[in-house]
């Protein structure tokens, strides 16, 4: 037997709330997290805001760039770096932050929690 889960999308914001190649933090079912958006691919990357590393919520606040091949985040405290599409931190292969999903609809963006 197969078991479907369906995705609950939910609405967060839309493109002109978010600002190009930086962080906003959304809070969305109490979960706190970053948004990161790139217009050139006109693509969303959500991603865990909490930083394990300094206990704080702070990745919306991190640097986007291109490490070792991978689109990453680095945290602003500590600077570990955290890839947006899996969430691994490439300085600690045990650390992990949730990712989820994105969609933009009628420039609505919305994000599956």
């Amino acid at each position: 037997m197969t078991v479907q889960v369906t995705k609950q999308w939910q609405k967060v914001c839309t493109k002109k709330d978010l600002v190009a190649h930086s962080g906003v933090a959304a809070l969305v079912d109490g979960k706190q997290v970053a948004l990161f958006y790139l217009p050139e691919n006109d693509a969303i990357y959500a991603i865990q805001n909490y930083c394990p590393f300094s206990d704080a919520n702070v990745i919306a606040r991190g640097i986007i760039g291109d490490l070792k091949g991978k689109l990453v985040v680095a945290s602003p405290i500590y600077k570990q770096h955290f890839c947006l599409t899996t969430g691994e931190c490439l300085e600690d292969n045990t650390v992990k932050l949730g990712v989820f999903d994105t969609k933009i609809e009628d420039d609505h963006i919305h994000i599956a929690l």
